[in-house]
């Protein structure tokens, strides 16, 4: 028995679904392989990686040095219109903390940028991050902790810390520029290996 053809709608709809994935890198600074060479950051490495294992996915690095959650949380819409993500990697908040922003502010903007992912179809996942100790204890504990509120409040997948096994190592200041916030070409590998603990699982 031959099957019935497609509908015209059915056939568009098909069309405009195709099996491709996209990430969408919304980061600052440490995502836009500042200070370092073209092609040195993680991001860059998430690309040969995911090459190198013949999986059909597209990166879009769309960090920009300098960003905060509120810059990131304007730019949204129209990187979501444009690139119609699968998945989001949110690294934004550490300018926030640089500049002194509220904790507060933070939190409802990166809330409000999880939200508008989910609300595109894409699967958000929050990058946290952490600050120096001479920020105060409480103050980087209360920082800290709000990317995992985040992450628990919108059912959001969490990479704990990008810096993990850079930041606390005993020869840090070998691993980071001399600005002691940026780290070195050659902590970029780690840095992917960070977010591909739980990146992975999500394709």
């Amino acid at each position: 028995m031959m099957q019935a053809p497609l509908l015209a709608a059915d056939a568009q709809a098909a069309a405009a679904k195709p099996n491709v994935k996209l990430i969408l890198v919304l980061g600052d600074s440490l995502s836009a392989e500042y200070g370092i060479g073209r092609g040195e950051g993680w991001v860059a490495l998430l690309e040969r990686r995911l090459a190198k294992n013949k999986q059909a996915v597209t990166v879009v690095n769309a960090s920009i040095s300098g960003d905060t959650t509120s810059g990131g949380r304007s730019r949204l819409p129209a990187l979501l219109q444009k690139h119609r993500p699968s998945h989001v990697l949110v690294e934004l908040g550490g300018n926030d903390a640089l500049r002194g922003l509220p904790l507060s502010m933070t939190q409802d903007n990166l809330l409000a940028i999880v939200g508008a992912c989910k609300a595109a179809g894409a699967k958000p996942i929050i990058v946290g991050m952490q600050v120096p100790p001479n920020y105060g204890r409480q103050y980087g504990e209360e920082f800290a902790g709000l990317f995992a509120k985040v992450a628990k409040a919108q059912s959001a997948p969490l990479v704990p810390f990008l810096l993990q096994g850079i930041a606390e190592r005993k020869d840090a200041e070998a691993w980071f520029q001399a600005d002691r916030i940026h780290p070195l070409a050659k902590a970029h590998p780690q840095m992917l290996d960070n977010v591909w603990a739980v990146l992975k699982g999500q394709l």
